[in-house]
């Protein structure tokens, strides 16, 4: 058990391990990664309160806010259609429920989910693998969604790794990646939801520019939502490198299957009450290029009554 361990008379967390790469998963707390390291350096975001107990209509920014959560049926707050209106809390549901264990072993876990809102399962199988011996791994995450009622039922998901960064940390997309749209920004300083923004050098409201591949000091109080895609075959990763933790964290997914990567860069501008900020890049495959299920698209998804659907993540580690 690691100083995460869940309290007492809780089910016991899941740690897997490679070499000197460990993960650790909280099936209690919505099936959290709550820890990623390498030779003991943490590379996701501490905790901004204990991880507790959670409720199914608090805030995200009332729990701990940190480590790797799965966002599904919607990221954002919102209400569908579903025989009728249906309220889905922020961040969806599975990071407040408990998740069922299948199957661990020293490398590998998985788990599922089931959230309230909608009649969806998530199952979530983690692979950890040495590549080079104390220089690179490889987390193969292997992802699948069930509708377990009758009627067809919309769904929207992404990933939420909040890996920790510091101020000149890089971000790195596709060169063909040239432009962002923009979920949100704090004090507005990029504009408004919907806006086209600039990659990797984006102009503020106020005229001035910003490098937005650059992290940041906490100071500055930055907190910007944005999306890049649809993606195509060549543009299947994002790359968050930390010379200042010499590793390189490689993102990369299936375009096809989640043709979007969200990206949340976070200097200290979040959350916005009193307390301790986030101070992390996250790096988000998702299968739409907003927060709200209830903002449809050409991208919205609706999963038939017993369907399934499935597809992969990976995350390469490398010390640089």
């Amino acid at each position: 058990m690691s100083h995460l361990s869940a309290a007492s008379g809780e089910k016991e967390n899941v740690l897997i391990r490679a070499g000197a790469c460990s993960v650790t998963l909280m099936p209690q707390y919505g099936g959290k990664i709550a820890s990623l390291q390498i030779g003991g350096r943490e590379l996701l975001q501490a905790p901004l309160a204990p991880v507790a107990a959670r409720t199914r209509t608090m805030p995200f920014d009332a729990a701990d806010a940190s480590g790797w959560d799965e966002c599904l049926p919607s990221v954002a707050a919102c209400a569908v259609s579903f025989g009728g209106q249906v309220q889905i809390p922020d961040h969806g549901d599975l990071w407040r429920v408990a998740w069922e264990t299948l199957g661990v072993d020293s490398q590998s876990a998985s788990l599922r989910g089931r959230c309230f809102s909608l009649p969806l399962a998530l199952e979530r199988t983690l692979s950890l693998v040495e590549v080079k011996p104390g220089r690179a791994w490889k987390l193969a995450i292997q992802y699948k969604v069930t509708n377990t009622g009758s009627e067809p039922a919309p769904w929207s998901w992404a990933a939420h790794p909040l890996f920790v960064a510091e101020p000149g940390d890089r971000i790195y997309l596709p060169e063909s990646i040239r432009s962002l749209r923009l979920e949100g920004s704090g004090g507005g300083r990029l504009g408004k939801s919907g806006d086209t923004v600039e990659w990797p050098n984006a102009t503020l409201v106020d005229g001035t520019t910003c490098a937005l591949d650059i992290a940041q000091a906490p100071d500055t109080a930055i907190g910007d939502k944005l999306f890049a895609g649809p993606l195509t075959e060549g543009q299947d990763w994002c790359t968050l490198e930390r010379p200042s933790a010499g590793v390189r964290l490689r993102v990369s997914l299936d375009p096809v299957a989640t043709p979007y990567i969200g990206m949340w860069i976070c200097y200290g501008g979040w959350p916005e009450r009193p307390g301790p900020k986030q101070v992390c890049v996250a790096l988000e495959p998702a299968t739409a290029p907003v927060d709200s299920l209830a903002h449809s698209g050409p991208w919205s998804r609706v999963l038939a009554g017993g369907q399934s659907y499935s597809w992969p993540m990976y995350l390469d580690l490398e010390l640089m």
